[in-house]
C-alpha cells in the first residue's frame, strides 16, 4: 500500500509539471509573440475587409470583442442585393495586423477611417452596423463624422456602471469569462488559446466564429476590453452625435450587457429607436440575423 502511495504521488507530480510546462510554455509564446511585434503604422498595417453586395446603400459593419468580418456572415443573400457591405477585421482582431499597441478607442478609429475613406464609404449615405464592443466604436465615428454617415444600428451596446458591476456580471458567465474578468485577466488572456478549445465554447456561438475568436492576441483583448468598453464615456459620446439616428436593438435575455442601462443610454441620443427582442441574448444576431437585415432595410426607408 504504501509503494502504491509512493507511486501515485509521483505520477501526480510528473503531471503537475507537465501542465505547468505546457502552461509556461504556452504563455511565454503568447507573451513574446505580443514582445516582438512591430509598433502600429497605420501606413503600412490596413485592416483586413472585405466588400461584399452592390447597390447605393452602403453599410460598414463593426465586430465586437474577439469577433471578426466572418460574425456577420449569415443569410447575406436577403441584403447583399440591395446594399453594399464593408466587412472589416479591427486591428488586433482576425486576420487585421496585431502590433504591439495599446488598441485605444482613437487607434481603431483611426484604422477604420482609412479604410473606409479609401472604399468610398464616406459620402454621407451609408450606416454603421454594429455589435458589442463595435457599438462604441460605431458612435465615435459617427459623433466624428456626422457627414459621412445616415446613422447606426447598434446591437447589444456594452454600457457598465463601473468595473465592480462588469465584473459581478461576468462572474455569471462561462469560465473563460470568469477568468477574464478577474484582477489577474491580464496574465490569463496569455493562455486563451487553452479556453478558446471545443470543451469551453459558448452554447450562442457558431463553430467558424467560435474559431475566429481565437485569432487576437492577449494585448489586444485585455487592451480593448478596458480601454474601449469600461474606460469610454457612452454618454459623453451620445450627447454629442447630434440628431443622427441611432437603431438600438438589445435582446431582453442578454446576460452580458444589461438591458436597463442601453436604454438610458438611448435616452442621451436625441433621435433614437429602440428595438428589444424577446428572448435575445447577446448574440442575437447569429441566432436570428433577419432581426437585423429588417432593421437595415427600415432604416434606409
Amino acid at each position: 500500500m504504501k509503494d502504491f502511495i509512493i507511486k501515485t504521488g509521483k505520477r501526480m507530480l510528473v503531471l503537475l509539471l507537465v501542465v505547468a510546462v505546457l502552461f509556461i510554455s504556452i504563455g511565454g509564446y503568447q507573451y513574446l509573440k505580443v514582445v516582438v511585434a512591430p509598433k502600429y503604422n497605420p501606413e503600412s498595417m490596413p485592416l483586413n475587409f472585405e466588400i461584399v453586395g452592390s447597390g447605393d446603400r452602403d453599410l460598414v459593419f463593426i465586430h465586437g470583442l474577439t469577433g471578426s468580418k466572418n460574425y456577420w456572415k449569415r443569410d447575406l443573400d436577403s441584403i447583399s442585393s440591395t446594399h453594399k457591405l464593408l466587412l472589416v477585421d479591427l486591428l488586433g482582431f482576425g486576420d487585421s495586423p496585431k502590433p504591439n499597441s495599446d488598441y485605444s478607442l482613437e487607434m481603431q478609429v483611426g484604422a477604420l477611417e482609412a479604410i473606409i475613406s479609401k472604399e468610398g464609404f464616406d459620402g454621407g449615405r451609408t450606416v454603421l452596423v454594429a455589435h458589442s464592443m463595435g457599438t462604441v466604436i460605431a458612435l465615435a465615428l459617427l459623433e466624428k463624422h456626422p457627414d459621412w454617415f445616415k446613422g447606426a444600428i447598434a446591437i447589444g451596446t456594452p454600457v457598465y456602471k463601473d468595473m465592480k458591476e462588469f465584473n459581478d456580471i461576468m462572474s455569471e458567465h462561462s469560465l473563460f469569462d470568469r477568468l477574464t474578468a478577474n484582477k489577474y485577466s491580464k496574465y490569463l488572456c496569455l493562455l486563451h488559446p487553452i479556453f478558446m478549445t471545443r470543451i469551453f465554447k459558448p452554447d450562442n456561438l457558431s463553430d467558424d466564429v467560435f474559431a475566429d475568436a481565437n485569432k487576437h492576441t492577449w494585448q489586444s483583448y485585455y487592451n480593448s476590453l478596458n480601454e474601449i468598453i469600461l474606460d469610454t464615456d457612452l454618454y459623453a459620446i451620445a450627447r454629442n452625435i447630434g440628431n443622427k439616428k441611432v437603431v438600438f436593438i438589445h435582446g431582453d435575455q442578454d446576460t452580458t450587457a444589461p438591458l436597463v442601462n442601453a436604454v438610458k443610454l438611448a435616452n442621451t441620443v436625441s433621435n433614437a429607436e429602440f428595438l428589444t427582442v424577446n428572448g435575445g441574448d447577446h448574440q442575437l444576431f447569429l441566432k436570428d440575423p433577419n432581426i437585423v437585415w429588417k432593421a437595415v432595410t427600415d432604416f434606409f426607408g
